[in-house]
């Protein structure tokens, strides 16, 4: 069991989970672990508290459940971005090639072709 800091307190109230620090009564709120929850659910025998433990024990899971999902979430959305920056830097390399291409064309010279000449020809 932790003590919850001002700043943890400042979020709970931001988010609606409190009213207002008024009703905490002046000091800061406890908080229960995932483990420490599961070692209360081992204590207390009756059927209320471990209905209620219970359903703690099923918020972590869900929470992890939740952080897992949004870390890979996460990932996926920077492999994303490395590819597009990747893919920027591609069209960028095709666009100065094709401009190249373009320069080296309008700079040529009109040569005659090579090659077997008949004399009716010329």
């Amino acid at each position: 069991m932790f003590q919850l800091t001002e700043e943890e307190i400042e979020i709970m109230v931001s988010q609606n989970a409190i009213p207002s620090k008024q009703h905490l009564g002046g000091s800061s709120p406890y908080a229960f672990s995932e483990y420490e929850v599961l070692q209360l659910a081992n204590v207390l025998k009756s059927g209320r508290a471990t209905q209620v433990s219970i359903k703690v024990i099923e918020v972590f899971v869900k929470m992890r459940e939740m952080l897992t999902d949004t870390l890979r979430l996460h990932l996926d959305v920077e492999l994303i971005k490395k590819k597009l920056e990747n893919q920027d830097r591609n069209i960028e390399i095709v666009f100065s090639y094709l401009d190249e291409l373009m320069e080296i064309k309008e700079n040529s010279v009109h040569r005659s072709p090579v090659g077997f000449k008949r004399k009716d020809e010329k």
